[in-house]
């Protein structure tokens, strides 16, 4: 049996209050809640269940839930971003991992798929952001995982070109872009989310 491709949803426990705070400073708290868990439950609708790849939840906090679908769950842990994506990315079975945020709405199982194409003859790939970070990493994890998260500037434009910049010597595809929700702008601009979110 060939080795399996793994999908890890990054993900926060939806809680009134927690995460999404510049949404939440826009919208209100429990706009911003109600974004998270449509969103969530979006992701996995769409993602989820497709068999050309195994979903994993990397969830924080560590111990929450109960998570729907009943995936298997991967504790981010502590540290920066970066820090905690590369913990997850270690820990599935082999194959090649592919990770992405559950914020992004415009995310289709094609794009997946062609990511996880993509792995097969090089090291990394990543799916930019609008805003300068990025969507989408992934990893094929053989015969090395690559690391391309020290010093990255972790929530400025320059997220993706730092993460970029560590992997001169590795070969890198590149799919296409998206937009995640963290703020008001963003979300008006998804026509399926905007308009009903921003009520108040």
């Amino acid at each position: 049996m060939g080795v399996r491709a793994h999908l890890i949803i990054f993900t926060r426990w939806p809680q009134f209050g927690a995460g999404k705070r510049r949404l939440a400073a826009d919208i209100g708290p429990v706009g911003a809640l109600r974004v998270q868990r449509v969103l969530l439950a979006n992701t996995l609708r769409r993602l989820g269940t497709d068999t050309r790849w195994r979903t994993w939840l990397a969830v924080t906090p560590d111990r929450s839930g109960p998570w729907p679908m009943r995936l298997p769950l991967l504790p981010q842990g502590d540290g920066d971003l970066g820090r905690r994506m590369m913990r997850v990315a270690k820990a599935p079975p082999p194959g090649p991992v592919v990770i992405i945020g559950s914020d992004i709405p415009g995310v289709t199982r094609e794009e997946i798929a062609h990511a996880f194409r993509l792995l097969g003859d090089r090291d990394a790939v990543f799916g930019p952001a609008a805003d300068g970070g990025f969507w989408a990493v992934g990893f094929r994890r053989r015969p090395r995982l690559v690391d391309p998260f020290s010093a990255v500037r972790w929530s400025t434009p320059h997220a993706l070109s730092d993460s970029l910049a560590k992997l001169t010597k590795a070969s890198v595809g590149i799919i296409g872009v998206h937009e995640d929700i963290d703020d008001a702008a963003s979300l008006a601009r998804q026509s399926d989310y905007g308009n009903f979110f921003t009520k108040r």
